[in-house]
């Protein structure tokens, strides 16, 4: 997925201008993916402290770079239908950044209640460029619970979070500052280590010294959605209403939405030897030789590979985040 994310920004942007932000463990894998990249288009966040500080991270060493040209964070999870639809959004994000100095996202219609993705409440048409809908933005919720996404649904006044924040790095480490100020503190700490040790502040994206990773060790753990979107004046932000085929692959729940065109007569997606009674709207998978034997299930994830087993409800899909914290937490991380 992080290859078809590539190819769909390269043929328009180039090489130079695309950024990989990843951990260190992903490095390898990534530069075998991706050979022809430069090193220094890897932007390596010493540790996994959430999206809050990896896209201050990122945001900050751009910024020593470009500060105020448009950018945009671009998921490598997600399923898109038409790249043309797709890619005009970035296109309008991009004027729009330069005309009003917004931050600009992307919505998508909802098509169920999700509880693993974000939604955007949209307010007042605030324009149509190029037969593209563009709103005032009203107010964000992040994963809200089964009834709350189901009204939300029904309301029509909702999209789901893209997640494709588009604006320039200094706007985006000034909303940082203003609504995360802890974050904000731990990244300025962090420019001023790399002018102590360079002279000026200058970032290094192929790795961080010591004293960098220490730093943003104790940066607070926190997603961007909460540290700033949902705090953020409404006034800031435009929302282009995407309309492209879109799905978010990061969750069970919407794995099992995207392939349900291939599910059983019973709405269950199957991958292995499965055999299941009495089980509906499941997500089964095996990866071992043994047969997975299931009875009675109802709106289940139940994934089995060679070192892990997952079990859980659908809804709650979520949570795996949880338990991957309590893993790191118990020194577990081998199994992740």
């Amino acid at each position: 997925m992080v290859k078809e994310t590539y190819d769909r920004f390269v043929k328009i942007y180039g090489i130079g201008r695309i950024y990989f932000s990843t951990t260190a463990d992903l490095i390898k894998p990534l530069r075998k993916i991706f050979p022809n990249v430069p090193a220094d288009k890897f932007i390596v966040e010493p540790s996994r402290r959430d999206t809050g500080p990896a896209m201050g991270f990122a945001a900050l060493i751009l910024f020593l770079k470009e500060p105020d040209e448009p950018m945009v964070f671009a998921p490598s999870d997600h399923f898109v239908g038409d790249l043309n639809k797709f890619l005009a959004c970035f296109k309008i994000g991009e004027k729009l950044i330069k005309e009003t100095s917004k931050m600009i996202d992307i919505g998508i219609t909802a098509t169920f209640p999700s509880t693993v993705l974000g939604y955007t409440k949209i307010g007042k048409l605030y324009k149509k460029i190029n037969g593209m809908e563009v709103y005032n933005f009203d107010g964000h919720t992040e994963k809200p619970n089964s009834k709350t996404a189901s009204r939300y649904l029904l309301s029509g006044k909702y999209l789901w979070h893209g997640n494709y924040y588009m604006w320039t790095p200094r706007l985006f480490l000034e909303a940082i500052g203003k609504y995360a100020p802890i974050v904000y503190q731990g990244l300025m700490d962090i420019k001023d280590a790399w002018q102590k040790k360079n002279g000026r502040a200058v970032a290094t994206t192929a790795s961080a010294s010591l004293a960098v990773a220490e730093i943003y060790s104790r940066i607070e753990k926190i997603s961007f959605d909460y540290a700033v979107t949902e705090k953020i004046d409404k006034k800031r932000v435009l929302i282009i209403k995407g309309d492209f085929c879109w799905n978010d692959i990061g969750a069970w729940d919407v794995l099992h939405e995207q392939l349900k065109s291939t599910s059983d007569e019973k709405g269950n997606i199957l991958k292995g030897k499965i055999i299941h009674h009495d089980t509906e709207n499941s997500l089964l998978f095996s990866h071992h030789k043994k047969v997975m034997a299931v009875i009675g299930l109802n709106d289940f994830v139940v994934v089995d590979t060679e070192d892990a087993l997952l079990v859980c409800p659908k809804s709650r899909a979520q949570e795996v985040k949880k338990l991957i914290e309590k893993m790191e937490d118990e020194d577990l991380s081998e199994y992740l």
